[in-house]
């Protein structure tokens, strides 16, 4: 495995740590309480911040997944290489983003369609 290979497997994995332990420490989504405050701005706060909660869960979810998968494609043999036209991601784009499965121009490709 080449030298940036394994700085960026190393990323990756710290990078699925982190996003372990943040998402460890989100407060869980229970029951909730809204329609039962004495003044609507207060039920309106509750809402909003459950909102935020739950979009950051969802983020860092997706951003898991992603990082999972391209530590799949590490075991696999297929990192660095676009899911769609099977070219070699460019190293200075998996530096940047380290979980990327298209090259630069399929994504860009995808974003037009």
């Amino acid at each position: 495995m080449a030298k940036t290979q394994v700085f960026l497997k190393a990323q990756l994995i710290e990078e699925q740590q982190l996003l372990k332990d943040q998402l460890a420490q989100l407060p869980t989504l229970g029951g909730s309480s809204l329609g039962y405050g004495n003044h609507m701005a207060d039920d309106a706060t509750a809402a909003f911040e459950q909102a935020k909660e739950l979009a950051l869960r969802q983020n860092l979810a997706r951003t898991l997944r992603q990082v999972e998968h391209a530590l799949h494609r590490f075991e696999r043999g297929t990192y660095g290489i676009c899911e769609e036209c099977g070219q070699v991601i460019d190293p200075a784009r998996l530096k940047v983003l380290p979980y990327a499965t298209l090259c630069l121009n399929c994504k860009q490709r995808r974003a037009r369609a």
